[in-house]
């Protein structure tokens, strides 16, 4: 790395406009050395990790956050010196300047320093977020890649899968014993798992294939969910102007070829990502909790944004859900088994479709 300097750090920036601080004052002493990772909802979403260091902040972009788990790098992109006041700050930087967007703290601390070098930098963080021994290692250029040393804090911590299969219902009449079941409506879309982390989102359709780049509008869905791990079960729906799915407005998207054609039918057939289970958060899969637990955690994730939602569910009383199902030509409810797991690529009777 270079001599620590804020040169290139002012160059970038016009201070007039954007709230950054400029640096021009003096830091004051600290007794450790200190640290600070920012989320930074830039063109695409990223945090950077910065490390004191000779009264700067040495700084990489990191795409993917903070690796929790030792059997994954990540990519560390080396960028210029911060200023030291910068480890405190938060705001909006304007569009327009370099790094526009929304910048937050998503942990600060301090750290010590084992090695540091042009080609190696290793430090043991002390955060309340970003805790262990972890290593920066230089591959080409400005390019590293941000090692955790040690084991996972979470010893029992999985990766995120790769490809899972999803849970279908049978066909049917309302349960007798509907108090034991949660109702959903059908939303009669494109089954879709959302498999989401560091803040990128892929959807999986059918069962393997990837529709993640004929929707874009969906692709929000992962820097909301920042970086947490998460796979979700839901569908991908066209609403007409009448707010029900609209079968016939899906499939001109899915039949979008060129990115241009895709960029068409998106402005004229929106579509939206509703998301009705959770299979797997944050290192530990859940398809073995109760449905119950499993639309508790869903809903703890406060799904809503612009193409994203977890529609409201119903525990017992599916008879009127049906009915509102069909004053509104909707295909029907779905009763899901309350103390149930998820069992993946199975048609199970612990789901039933009741159609309108």
């Amino acid at each position: 790395m270079s001599t620590p300097s804020l040169d290139r750090y002012r160059a970038k920036r016009d201070f007039t406009v954007t709230p950054e601080p400029a640096g021009d004052d003096t830091p004051t002493p600290a007794r450790a050395l200190r640290f600070v990772v920012q989320e930074h909802h830039a063109r695409r979403l990223h945090w950077d990790l910065r490390l004191e260091c000779d009264g700067v902040l040495a700084s990489w972009a990191v795409p993917k956050g903070i690796p929790p788990d030792p059997a994954v790098n990540h990519l560390a992109v080396h960028t210029e010196d911060h200023p030291m006041m910068y480890l405190d700050f938060e705001g909006d930087i304007p569009k327009g300047n370099y790094g526009a967007g929304t910048m937050s703290v998503w942990d600060r601390g301090t750290y010590e320093c084992e090695k540091w070098s042009d080609r190696e930098v290793m430090v043991v963080l002390h955060g309340t977020r970003a805790t262990g021994r972890y290593v920066l290692f230089r591959t080409r250029g400005d390019d590293w890649m941000l090692h955790r040393m040690d084991p996972p804090e979470d010893p029992d911590r999985q990766l995120l899968p790769e490809a899972l299969q999803p849970m279908l219902a049978v066909q049917g009449p309302l349960p007798d014993d509907d108090a034991a079941y949660g109702f959903e409506v059908i939303w009669d879309g494109l089954r879709a798992l959302a498999y989401s982390e560091g803040g990128r989102a892929r959807f999986q359709a059918d069962g393997s294939d990837d529709v993640s780049a004929r929707f874009p509008e969906l692709r929000g869905l992962g820097p909301a969910l920042g970086t947490l791990q998460v796979v979700l079960d839901g569908e991908i729906v066209a609403l007409g102007a009448d707010g029900c799915p609209d079968r016939e407005r899906l499939e001109s998207r899915r039949a979008a070829g060129s990115e241009a054609a895709i960029r068409r039918t998106a402005e004229r057939a929106p579509v939206a990502y509703m998301a009705y289970d959770l299979l797997f958060l944050d290192g530990h899969p859940t398809v073995e909790l109760p449905w119950a637990e499993r639309r508790r955690l869903l809903d703890g994730l406060e799904l809503a944004g612009p193409s994203w939602k977890a529609p409201t569910a119903h525990v017992g009383d599916g008879s009127a859900l049906l009915e509102l199902a069909r004053a509104q030509k909707l295909a029907g409810v779905v009763a899901k088994h309350l103390e149930r797991p998820y069992r993946s690529g199975v048609r199970s009777p612990d789901w039933i479709e009741v159609r309108s």
